[in-house]
């Protein structure tokens, strides 16, 4: 049996803050293979884009990271800097959150994303151009020859983030991290990228994680989902068997909450009460034990154990629905 391409063990990140050091992430684990598509899901604070960040070796200065992150067979928790950067943008891509602050407001585009090119790839000057023109023709950047040299605050949030695609699949990456990679989109706009994402992704079979905390773009784009909560994941399993009968408490939370076609005008959305707890104030028990209904003393005691709910599905919680 071969290894996955990402396995992460018990992948526990510890942060400096000023209240002291604090655990961000608490014995995180999850396996992708080549070729899946993963969404991490889950309300904001939860982690996952601390995830994310873990994996590309960019996480916050003086952060302590403990457990197992194992990319292609190589341990990535005990890479120094040069070895991280030889990876970045060539085996993993990653597409961030806000275009405009992860390109180079300095530089045209086109220059940055030949830039991976001529680092990780070695190509000249002029292939690299040539290669970067290829690059925004395929991410369907209108204009993409007049664009190339254009600088960031010329183009739209779509057209930008475009950009960024481009460059996270210049080098041809085993793994791709989108990281709310529509979040600062329209609807309309947001429809394209993450159709562009699904398709990019389809075409050059690499796998991807696929952060966000909207459970229908989960639903449409990923086929595993994990779903975080302070730092901890309490449920995953196949989209569709997660979807279908949802175990953790948090989850049919968010399903519950979801907006849907139909509904009356004037509807109210279902909330879930309370808010995630601080990292500073963690509780020894369940994280969601404050806002659940099902909640008993023995649930604030200590963190439930992961249990099989059905094939490929667990979850973390001791009042199991029948």
């Amino acid at each position: 049996m071969t290894e996955p391409l990402l396995k992460v063990q018990d992948l526990r990140v510890t942060l400096a803050t000023a209240r002291g050091a604090v655990e961000a992430l608490r014995g995180v684990s999850f396996t992708l293979e080549r070729g899946r598509t993963l969404g991490l899901i889950g309300e904001s604070g939860c982690g996952k884009s601390l995830t994310a960040l873990a994996l590309m070796g960019l996480l916050p200065e003086r952060a302590q990271v403990s457990g197992s992150i194992a990319f292609d067979g190589q341990e990535l928790t005990t890479l120094d800097e040069p070895a991280w950067c030889r990876l970045r943008g060539d085996r993993i891509g990653m597409v961030f959150q806000e275009p405009m602050t992860a390109l180079n407001p300095l530089q045209p585009v086109g220059r940055q994303i030949a830039e991976s090119l001529r680092l990780h790839k070695k190509l000249p000057a002029a292939a690299a151009r040539a290669e970067a023109l290829r690059l925004l023709e395929r991410v369907q950047l209108p204009q993409a020859r007049e664009r190339l040299d254009a600088y960031p605050h010329q183009l739209s949030g779509g057209q930008r983030q475009r950009v960024v695609i481009a460059i996270a699949l210049a080098c041809g990456p085993a793994l791709l991290i989108a990281d709310e990679p529509t979040t600062a989109l329209d609807v309309t706009v947001q429809r394209e990228v993450l159709k562009l994402i699904h398709e990019l992704v389809r075409e050059d079979g690499m796998a991807l994680l696929l952060v966000s905390h909207d459970l229908g773009v989960m639903a449409d784009q990923v086929q595993d989902l994990l779903v975080m909560y302070a730092g901890t994941v309490v449920e995953r399993g196949p989209v569709a068997g997660v979807f279908r009968r949802p175990a953790h408490p948090y989850t049919r939370g968010l399903q519950a909450a979801r907006p849907r076609l139909g509904l009356p005008r004037h509807t109210r959305l279902a909330t879930i009460p309370g808010r995630v707890p601080e990292l500073h104030a963690m509780p020894p028990g369940c994280a969601f034990a404050e806002r659940c209904e099902q909640a008993t003393a023995e649930c604030r005691t200590a963190l439930p154990p992961e249990v099989s709910v059905a094939p490929g599905q667990a979850t973390r919680c001791i009042h199991l629905e029948a």
